[in-house]
C-alpha cells in the first residue's frame, strides 16, 4: 500500500466545554477521493480548519508527504502543496478569471501579493495560469469577469486556482453546494478526472456524488470517526443510517 500523502492522526479540539473533534485519525492516499461526512455540527468543519492550518489542533498531528505540518499556517500548507476550495467563494469577484487564476500562481511562487497585477506580465505564471484554466474548462472565459460567471463556473474557477499550486493533494469543502443536477454532474465529472493528478479530501452533503466519487468515506459524528470504510461498507452499515445517511443509503 502507497505512503499516504496527508494525514491527520489523533486531532482534537475544544472549545471550552465543547469538544469539536477528538481523537480523528484518518488518511488520504495517492490518487484517492477520501469524503468526509456527517451531520451537521458533527466537527466537520472544525476539522478541515486544522488539515489546512485555519486552526491549531489541541492535540495531534497532520502531515503532508510525510513531512509535520501542525505548525505551519495557512499559507506555508499552500505552498507546500495543499490546495483548499471553500464552501463560500474565496475568489475576486471583480476581477476577471486570468488574473483570479494568476492570482493563485503567484501565490504558488512565493511572490509578493502587493506585486499581483505586475506578474500578469510573466509569461510563466500566465501559462501556469492558463494550463489551470484550460483543465477545468474555462479558457473561453478567461477575460470574463467572475461576478458575471455562473455557479458552476465559479466553482470550476476555483479549482482552476488550486491547481495552479500544482498540488501535491486537494482539501475541498463542500463544492456542490449551490449547484444544480447539471452543474453537481459536471463537477462530478472534473473531480474524478482530477484525483490522477491529487488526491482529494472531500466535505460533501450532497450524497450523489460521494457515492459516485468515494473510494473511501469516514463518518463523523459528535466529533468522532464513526467509521471508515467503502461506500458499500458505509451504505451497510446500520450505525451510519441511524447516525446520519438514513434512507440516502
Amino acid at each position: 500500500m502507497a505512503d499516504p500523502v496527508l494525514e491527520a492522526r489523533g486531532i482534537s479540539k475544544r472549545f471550552g466545554a465543547l469538544v469539536a473533534n477528538e481523537d480523528v485519525t484518518l488518511d488520504l492516499r495517492p490518487g484517492e477521493i477520501h469524503a468526509v461526512i456527517g451531520p451537521n455540527g458533527a466537527g466537520k468543519s472544525t476539522l478541515i480548519a486544522q488539515i489546512c492550518g485555519a486552526l491549531r489542533p489541541d492535540s495531534g498531528a497532520v502531515r503532508l508527504a510525510a513531512a509535520e505540518i501542525t505548525g505551519l499556517s495557512v499559507a506555508q500548507r499552500a505552498r507546500l502543496g495543499l490546495a483548499r476550495t471553500f464552501q463560500i467563494s474565496a475568489l475576486a469577484m471583480e476581477d476577471s478569471v486570468i488574473e483570479n487564476a494568476v492570482l493563485g500562481a503567484l501565490g504558488a511562487s512565493g511572490s509578493a501579493w502587493r506585486f499581483w497585477r505586475a506578474a500578469l506580465d510573466r509569461a510563466a505564471l500566465v501559462e501556469r495560469a492558463e494550463a489551470a484554466l484550460a483543465r477545468v474548462g474555462l479558457s473561453e472565459a478567461r477575460h470574463r469577469r467572475v461576478s458575471d460567471l455562473s455557479h458552476g463556473q465559479r466553482r470550476q474557477l476555483e479549482v482552476a486556482v488550486a491547481l495552479t499550486l500544482g498540488p501535491r493533494a486537494f482539501v475541498m469543502d463542500e463544492p456542490m453546494a449551490g449547484l444544480g443536477t447539471e452543474g453537481s454532474a459536471e463537477l462530478t465529472r472534473l473531480l474524478d478526472a482530477l484525483r490522477a493528478e491529487a488526491p482529494i479530501l472531500l466535505v460533501e452533503h450532497d450524497m450523489d456524488a460521494v457515492f459516485a466519487l468515494a473510494d473511501r468515506i469516514s463518518v463523523l459524528v459528535y466529533g468522532r470517526v464513526l467509521m471508515t470504510g467503502t461506500v458499500a461498507e458505509v451504505r451497510a452499515s446500520a450505525e451510519v443510517r441511524a447516525a446520519y445517511l438514513g434512507d440516502a443509503a
